[in-house]
C-alpha cells in the first residue's frame, strides 16, 4: 500500500522572501524526494506563501521487497 508523508513550508511576507529564495528552498526539498502539491498565497495578516509538499514513505513491505 502506498503511503505519504506531508510537510508545509511557509514563506512569511515579513521576511521579504524573494521568489529565488522560495525556488532554492523548494529545489532542496525536491532533491530529498518531496513534491509540491499546492502553493497558497495570502496577504491577509502578512501570512505570505505556504507550500504544501508530499513524498512517498517506505513501508515495511517495501523494505522486505528490497532485500
Amino acid at each position: 500500500m502506498t503511503t505519504f508523508e506531508y510537510e508545509i513550508l511557509t514563506f512569511p511576507m515579513t521576511r521579504k522572501t524573494s521568489l529565488t529564495d522560495m525556488q532554492t528552498a523548494l529545489n532542496g526539498k525536491g532533491a530529498e524526494g518531496w513534491e509540491v502539491v499546492s502553493i497558497s498565497t495570502s496577504e491577509f495578516a502578512n501570512i505570505g506563501h505556504s507550500a504544501f509538499l508530499k513524498r512517498e514513505t517506505q513501508t515495511s513491505s517495501d523494505t522486505r521487497a528490497a532485500t
